[in-house]
């Protein structure tokens, strides 16, 4: 390996470490939307451990916070993706009960970077 070649690599390197602190390691949640067939029903704030129901269409819709993150608990659908989805806390994130209406998006003043927009 060449003089060059360390050059290019160190490089590269340090690019990838830049881009990697630019765009994945910033944006920890504040607060979380709670969403109810698309609509903005409360919006929380992740600092405050809680434990809420939400109503929808097919029943009532478990979430807690704890320990600046949300996740459901318990929801009425059948694939239970929702609750599998696991703890948000980052800008961005996203879990919804499809099935029953419900969905919460971790809201940050800056959010994670992410191929899925909305």
């Amino acid at each position: 390996m060449t003089t060059a070649d360390r050059v290019v690599v160190g490089l590269a390197l340090t690019l990838i470490a830049w881009l990697y602190a630019a765009f994945w390691t910033q944006g920890k949640g504040a607060e979380v939307a709670v969403l109810v067939n698309g609509v903005e029903s409360q919006r929380l704030s992740l600092a405050q451990n809680q434990l809420f129901e939400v109503a929808g269409r097919l029943g009532t819709s478990k979430l807690e916070i704890k320990d600046s993150q949300v996740r459901f608990v318990a929801s009425p659908c059948t694939g239970k993706q929702c609750i599998h989805a696991g703890h948000l806390k980052r800008g961005g994130e996203f879990a919804a009960c499809l099935p029953n209406g419900v969905s919460i998006y971790v809201v940050a003043t800056r959010t994670e970077f992410d191929a899925i927009n909305f």
